[in-house]
């Protein structure tokens, strides 16, 4: 079974996401979206005609997006059917967070890796 497809995307605390997000633009060219993400486009090696992103996002300090991790990232990592690889590490004795979630943007599982990372697993929609 074919996990791990790729990086979906790179998460972060701030103190000041905006102060960052603008640092980011004048020193690296790097420019958010009106919600503060960048998505960098790709097309995959084996279907270049499929376009594919990684979503590079700072987060407000406080944000319980990561919990319960206390970590200040949190890797996204893109994966090719969600629901059957979460089963499996569940079975292989990964801790899996019971709510997944699906939105317009595919769908959304999360793990913790053994030092308390909460990693995000996703499964992007048929046409990303």
């Amino acid at each position: 079974m074919e996990r791990v497809t790729g990086i979906g995307g790179i998460f972060f605390k701030s103190q000041d996401p905006q102060k960052l997000q603008e640092w980011y633009k004048e020193h690296l060219g790097i420019k958010p979206g009106s919600d503060g993400s960048v998505a960098f486009e790709w097309r995959d090696k084996d279907r270049p005609e499929q376009v594919g992103y990684t979503v590079w996002a700072p987060f407000k300090q406080d944000t319980k997006y990561f919990d319960p991790s206390t970590a200040s990232f949190m890797v996204n990592f893109r994966v090719a059917d969600l629901h059957a690889l979460l089963e499996l590490l569940r079975k292989e004795g990964v801790t899996v967070a019971d709510e997944t979630e699906q939105s317009e943007y595919g769908r959304f599982g999360w793990i913790m890796d053994p030092d308390g990372n909460r990693i995000e697993l996703w499964e992007p929609p048929e046409s990303t």
